[in-house]
Parts: structure tokens; sequence; C-alpha cells
């Protein structure tokens, strides 16, 4: 479960503002299918509680908690249908840091820390059923991510910010 949805599939719509990616690898592809949602960050930061915590290797073996939390009240002003409807309210990671923080506080929730600032350095667009894809490239600094794009023949880059600058629109 995740945020009380059986099947949650969070990807990033890269941009010119939204450079970076929920974890350091992984894959590029398209898909035909628009996401259910898409939100200018990480929806854990809307969780009803002071302190977020989503360092993988401390919550992995009880995941289900941690991204199972109520949401504060008013969660869904900051859930779009598309990647323009959120761009035209949060044209910056920057701006939809300052909104979440105010949102908390008049909600009686802590600001988060700045070391959450990275949660809103990404978006996020969550698809509720199976996605056909067509794979595109592989990124990460890791050799394995080098590896498996070379074994699959899709194009390597080093970051989504590297694939980003090379096909930037």
């Amino acid at each position: 479960m995740s945020f009380g949805v059986d099947q949650r599939l969070s990807t990033t719509v890269l941009s010119d503002n939204y450079k970076k990616s929920y974890r350091p690898q992984g894959l590029i592809f398209t898909t035909k299918k628009k996401p259910d949602y898409i939100m200018p960050f990480d929806l854990v930061v809307l969780s009803d509680v002071d302190n977020v915590i989503v360092h993988y290797y401390r919550i992995k073996d009880n995941i289900h908690f941690y991204y199972n939390h109520k949401l504060i009240e008013g969660f869904d002003n900051y859930i779009f249908k598309n990647f323009q409807a959120m761009i035209k309210m949060f044209p910056t990671p920057e701006d939809a840091w300052e909104a979440v923080n105010s949102f908390r506080k008049e909600s009686g929730y802590k600001q988060l820390a700045k070391t959450k600032k990275r949660l809103f350095q990404y978006n996020e667009a969550v698809f509720h059923s199976d996605v056909d894809i067509t794979p595109i490239a592989i990124f990460g600094y890791k050799k394995e991510a080098r590896v498996k794009a070379k074994e699959l023949g899709l194009e390597y880059f080093r970051s989504a910010n590297e694939f980003l600058n090379k096909y930037e629109r």
C-alpha cells in the first residue's frame, strides 16, 4: 500500500525546471498513457507527521508504514491533472517548497527541514495501473547502469540532467 492505493508507480517528468529524479539511477522512457495525477514534489512531504523520513536505507524494512501515512487535509491542492497545469502553478521547485512549508505551518505541522528540500527537485507523475513504455535510455553513476544500457542497446547517461542537456526541447 502506498498512500492508500494498492498499485502506485511514481515517475518524474523531466523538464528545464525539474531536472532531477527520485533516485540517482533509472530508466528514461516514453509512454502514451497519461498519469493519473502529477505533483511538483514527493507526496511524502504532505504526510500528517512532523518528521518526514525518506532515506530508503532507514525505512526499507517498514516502507509501507512510511508511505502509507494519512495526508494533511487540503493536500489535494497540490495534485494536478497534467504537467502544464502544475508548471503554471509551481514553475520552479522553489515555488513549491515555499508553498508547502506555508501550508504545513498553517495546518499545524512543522515546516520541513532544509535537508528535505531535495524532495522538491523532482516532480511525481503517478500511475495507478500498468503502463506500457518505450525505453529510451538508462542513467546512473554506477557501472551497472552503463553495463545494463549497453546490454539492452540503450543510450547511457550519468544523470537525468545529462540526458536533458543533450535532448533539451
